[in-house]
């Protein structure tokens, strides 16, 4: 029998899920700009607070998965092989995460809609850009914490700061590329090469580091 902590739990999260579907279908309907706070409260049937009790920025709703891929992070840092860097951990991870198919690397005809709503909103790309250092700071702790450095350590922002980077430089070439030649497979390709290279990159400059 459930609890009354688990049922609240799934009621939260069913909650939640009905106010991501609903603002996912206005934006997608009519552009992430032209769609009121109030206006996806109704089209989920909750009120105005109870949005905002789960997502502090409209914006939220749009990147939904934000907090899942953060997590993501942290549990392949706390998880990892002693004997495996962590560099050499979050390059595994990005394999990972492609062969699962995960959200985060999908490159479809859905997530190139996602991306191009992004593009036209100077709101989302603000965000996107803002979600990118909040990331960095992650796995900057992350890195320091796995290793039992401080989480002050200049070299592990340095690490964190390039790694981000060079994912969203492979992630928005491996969009150019599905964009182009509406291939999946090469798109996923292209992300991961760029992944590979960029972390040779970052094993150099981070050498002698228990980063590396």
């Amino acid at each position: 029998m459930s609890t009354p902590s688990d049922l609240r739990t799934r009621k939260r999260l069913a909650t939640r899920r009905a106010i991501t579907l609903a603002a996912d279908r206005l934006f997608r309907e009519r552009g992430f700009e032209h769609v009121t706070v109030d206006e996806i409260a109704a089209a989920a049937d909750v009120g105005r607070m109870t949005v905002f009790n789960h997502f502090p920025r409209k914006e939220d709703m749009f990147f939904d998965r934000d907090e899942e891929g953060r997590e993501i992070l942290r549990e392949a840092l706390r998880q990892r092989d002693p004997a495996i860097s962590p560099i050499e951990t979050l390059r595994r991870l990005a394999h990972r995460l492609v062969e699962e198919q995960a959200p985060f690397v999908q490159f479809s005809a859905g997530s190139q809609e996602f991306i191009e709503t992004v593009e036209r909103s100077e709101t989302l790309k603000a965000r996107a850009r803002a979600i990118r250092d909040e990331l960095a700071g992650v796995v900057a702790a992350g890195l320091a914490e796995c290793t039992g450095r401080g989480t002050d350590d200049p070299a592990a922002h340095l690490a964190a700061g390039m790694l981000l980077s060079i994912w969203s430089v492979a992630f928005i070439e491996a969009h150019k590329t599905f964009r182009r030649d509406r291939n999946p497979k090469e798109a996923r390709a292209a992300f991961l090469a760029l992944v590979d290279q960029g972390t040779i990159g970052i094993k150099a400059a981070m050498a002698g580091t228990p980063y590396a």
